[in-house]
């Protein structure tokens, strides 16, 4: 009897001679570099915090001012500033300044696109 999928261990079989050496020369050539690895690895750090993600899924649906931004996660403006230059700092949003108002926005479709994948995923489990 098949053992459940949560059961089944971690590690290959003694018996196992791997995948095909050329395989595996393959996939090692087309690696990404530990830099790059380490720069995604921060996106989806900055995903793994709750408020940032629900800062980031405000602005996919408007651009909205620190202010507005506070009302909507019903936080103080200086939490949620912190939280913003975090998300600036790693090009997840911009900002544009009218007048005295700073006005936020997803960075490019690029973020809009990972956090809508995201979101589907979570919504599909």
């Amino acid at each position: 009897m098949a053992q459940a999928d949560n059961q089944v261990p971690d590690v290959c079989d003694e018996t196992c001679d791997g995948t095909l050496p050329s395989a595996v020369q393959e996939v090692k050539q087309k690696m990404i570099e530990v830099d790059t690895a380490s720069d995604v690895a921060e996106v989806f750090k900055a995903l793994g915090d709750p408020t940032r993600v629900r800062i980031i899924f405000a602005l996919l649906q408007n651009e909205l001012c620190v202010h507005d931004i506070s009302k909507v996660l019903e936080m103080g403006q200086s939490a949620v500033s912190h939280q913003l230059r975090y998300l600036r700092n790693l090009r997840i949003v911009r900002r544009r300044k009218e007048g005295k108002t700073v006005y936020y926005a997803l960075d490019d479709s690029h973020i809009e696109q990972i956090f809508a994948q995201t979101l589907q995923h979570v919504r599909h489990h």
